[in-house]
């Protein structure tokens, strides 16, 4: 049994599963929980960095890379390939560190299948008024979009049951705080204590 836990976060745009996220990031230590950084054939955008926010690849070594069994899960969008490796997660799933993935219901269901103990969280917003006022509020879509990105949220939010755990993310400091203490309890169960305090156990019981 490895020492961290894999997790998945998921949740429609605009309900702020990147800031969550990203202050969870900033808050805790690497030494204690990353987020897993996928592989993809499409370009780079201007601010992208390799190893920071994609491992950037062409579409022969990626698919070089599915014939080895390298990924998780993998799925092609808009002709480029997306996957998430599977030797980097269980490195730091070894080493102790809790490893989080972004990603939509439709990858959690096949992780899920392949990853059974995997943590699954799922963010709700406080209303489709809220989150439709979020959309608007970013300043990069058309109407047209938002309506699409409204439409595609109701769809996603139909899955939450799908999930162990669920955060409505109305004050962002007690969705942050809900989500760390997610992480705490997973961290206290029996299983993980056992491996992470076993000589502590073994001198208490004078084994």
């Amino acid at each position: 049994m490895s020492l961290g836990n894999l997790y998945i976060l998921s949740a429609p745009s605009g309900a702020g599963k990147s800031s969550l996220i990203n202050a969870l990031l900033a808050d805790l230590p690497r030494s204690e929980v990353q987020l897993s950084i996928s592989h993809t054939t499409r370009n780079p955008r201007p601010a992208e960095e390799e190893g920071v926010h994609y491992y950037f690849t062409n579409h022969a070594e990626f698919e070089a890379l599915i014939e080895k069994g390298h990924f998780l899960e993998w799925a092609e969008v808009f002709g480029n390939y997306y996957g998430t490796s599977l030797p980097m997660i269980e490195r730091s799933l070894e080493q102790g560190v809790d490893v989080f993935l972004d990603i939509d219901w439709q990858g959690a269901r096949q992780i899920r299948e392949k990853v059974p103990n995997v943590k699954t969280i799922f963010i709700l917003p406080p209303s489709r008024e809220e989150l439709e006022r979020r959309l608007i509020g970013r300043g990069q879509d058309s109407a047209e979009t938002i309506a699409k990105r409204m439409a595609e949220a109701e769809s996603e939010m139909s899955h939450y049951n799908e999930f162990d755990y669920v955060i409505v993310n109305d004050d962002f400091q007690t969705a942050l705080s809900e989500l760390k203490s997610i992480l705490t309890a997973e961290r206290l169960k029996l299983d993980a204590q056992a491996i992470r305090h076993k000589q502590l156990i073994t001198k208490l019981l004078n084994q």
